[in-house]
């Protein structure tokens, strides 16, 4: 008897969930028509063959290593491990965008980024180094933008394609004696990213994540007790910028 009232109130308790998964569709259907025939600011804004703008970012970076064959020699014996840190940073740039069909565009967004790499060297004696290498880096965003069908003022969008950056000044603090690890000055990167486009009476504001990893080893040529134990050092970048339009 008792498990068939606790088949009865499990069989109860399925419709209580259907029927609140049916009224949630419904809802949401609903909104969407709504959403969709809402009165819409700037109708023609994106028949514009070029659009300008501005950028505001904020992101997280963080250097990928990959070992050299030295770092297990004896010379480098009383280094257990190298890691890198992620932090914060933010960027500002401008956008020029080219139309160049309903559903794609393509758009070059020169930023001033400014950055910073931690990497903390690990002893077998409990002590750690650090290395912070400090930059302000000129970048090109060029990119194409994936544009799906508006409904009312939104717009969702994807965007994918290359960053080529120079280093504009830079500091790389270490706090010792023994050297520093030498950083190239130039980068480059593969973004990807995801947005949406909200259309007002004045202007489109559009909040943008983007992915970016960069494709050139960091890692200078000259040798030094931080730079030998690795191989490799490649960038990792999460932002999240703020577009207007």
């Amino acid at each position: 008897m008792q498990g068939a009232n606790i088949w009865h109130q499990q069989s109860l308790f399925g419709r209580q969930v259907a029927f609140a998964v049916i009224l949630l569709c419904c809802s949401a259907t609903a909104q969407a028509q709504l959403f969709r025939w809402a009165r819409q600011h700037n109708p023609n804004y994106d028949e514009r063959k070029f659009s300008y703008g501005f950028s505001i970012g904020i992101h997280t970076t963080s250097y990928e290593l990959k070992y050299s064959e030295q770092f297990v020699t004896k010379k480098f014996d009383t280094i257990h491990s190298v890691q890198p840190q992620f932090i914060p940073g933010f960027s500002l740039g401008f956008l020029v965008n080219y139309r160049l069909n309903e559903f794609f565009d393509l758009r070059l967004m020169p930023k001033a980024g400014f950055y910073s790499h931690r990497l903390t060297y690990f002893y077998t004696n409990r002590t750690t180094q650090s290395q912070l290498i400090e930059t302000t880096m000129v970048e090109f965003p060029i990119l194409v933008k994936f544009k799906s069908m508006r409904r009312g003022n939104v717009r969702m969008y994807m965007v994918g394609g290359f960053t080529p950056a120079i280093e504009a000044s830079g500091k790389n603090d270490v706090g010792n004696s023994f050297g520093s690890i030498p950083i190239l000055k130039r980068n480059l990167s593969v973004d990807a990213g995801i947005g949406f486009d909200f259309y007002f009476p004045l202007f489109k504001f559009s909040p943008e994540l983007r992915f970016s990893r960069g494709l050139v080893d960091m890692l200078g040529d000259e040798a030094s007790v931080y730079k030998d134990p690795l191989s490799r050092l490649n960038t990792n970048t999460i932002g999240v910028y703020l577009i207007f339009q």
